[in-house]
């Protein structure tokens, strides 16, 4: 997010994409390698614009090692003390260009890992959960500076078999520290519930999450709540991404005693494996060699 508010971006770097089509047919017989389904999606919201590309490729198109990796023209790059990222896609299905160069520094890495299913097989880990980044880019034209989060997922099966679905939220508050709340709903077993406060040096501490609220339903009717204090319920400010599975949006919402803007996200699993949105989903995500 820019310092102005103005501006926003989402990039995800995926080996193994779980929202790939490709990557679930492939699973139907047998087991499928994660390195043949790669992408790097982008997400740029703001004045430019907003332009949306996840191009996915193969294990032909795809390097990575301890530093890098590479996915088609685009790649990430970490040197110890930047995580750059250079960007070169194109959007579907009207073509537009993306390129540019993001540059994320760290105030400060955490080494947090918690499981998000009783089964310890899908485990989130923020990096650097309160970082600067820096925005260049040629296509669509910007330039701006601001704060931003990293972190990771990583899991040993499809995401449908342990969850139905999961609200996330992030919010920056007033000492610089980062506060997240994953909601998480499993099949079987109860309800995980991950919150913590994250400070710019990495430390870390768990809060007791507030009580949930329900949101109003997307246009896809899908339905979200976020958990947010008593005096300060949540508001919908702006919403990015409204698709038949997942949702992001910014809200206004009480954390911790605050009244905080906060990122918040849901996915509902059973929607996203659904026979028509794996059919629909290629007309967004493209798969090239």
């Amino acid at each position: 997010m820019s310092n102005d508010g103005q501006h926003a971006l989402s990039i995800i770097a995926f080996v193994g994409s779980v929202f790939s089509p490709y990557y679930a047919w492939a699973r139907r017989s047998g087991a499928a390698d994660p390195e043949n389904h790669c992408a790097i999606n982008v997400a740029l919201y703001g004045k430019a614009g907003k332009r949306w590309t996840m191009t996915e490729r193969s294990r032909a198109s795809m390097t990575r090692d301890a530093s890098r990796l590479v996915v088609g023209p685009s790649q990430v790059h970490w040197n110890g003390e930047c995580l750059t990222i250079d960007i070169d896609e194109v959007t579907v299905p009207i073509p537009q260009r993306v390129r540019g160069q993001v540059r994320v520094y760290p105030q400060g890495l955490c080494r947090f890992v918690a499981s998000l299913d009783d089964g310890g097989r899908h485990r989130w880990g923020p990096i650097a959960p309160c970082s600067r980044v820096e925005v260049e880019f040629a296509a669509p034209a910007m330039s701006w500076s601001g704060h931003a989060y990293l972190d990771s997922n990583e899991g040993d099966e499809p995401i449908d078999r342990p969850f139905t679905e999961w609200d996330w939220s992030r919010g920056s508050l007033s000492d610089g520290s980062t506060g997240v709340i994953y909601d998480v709903r499993q099949k079987q077993g109860g309800d995980r519930v991950i919150a913590v406060r994250f400070q710019p040096s990495g430390d870390f501490e768990h809060f007791t999450p507030p009580e949930r609220q329900p949101l109003p339903r997307t246009a896809w009717r899908i339905g979200r709540t976020m958990r947010t204090e008593a005096h300060q319920p949540a508001v919908v400010t702006q919403t990015l991404e409204d698709t038949p599975f997942y949702v992001r949006s910014m809200l206004s919402s009480g954390l911790l005693g605050e009244a905080v803007a906060s990122v918040h996200e849901t996915l509902n699993v059973p929607r996203l494996v659904s026979a028509a949105v794996q059919l629909m989903l290629p007309w967004r995500m493209p798969r090239v060699r």
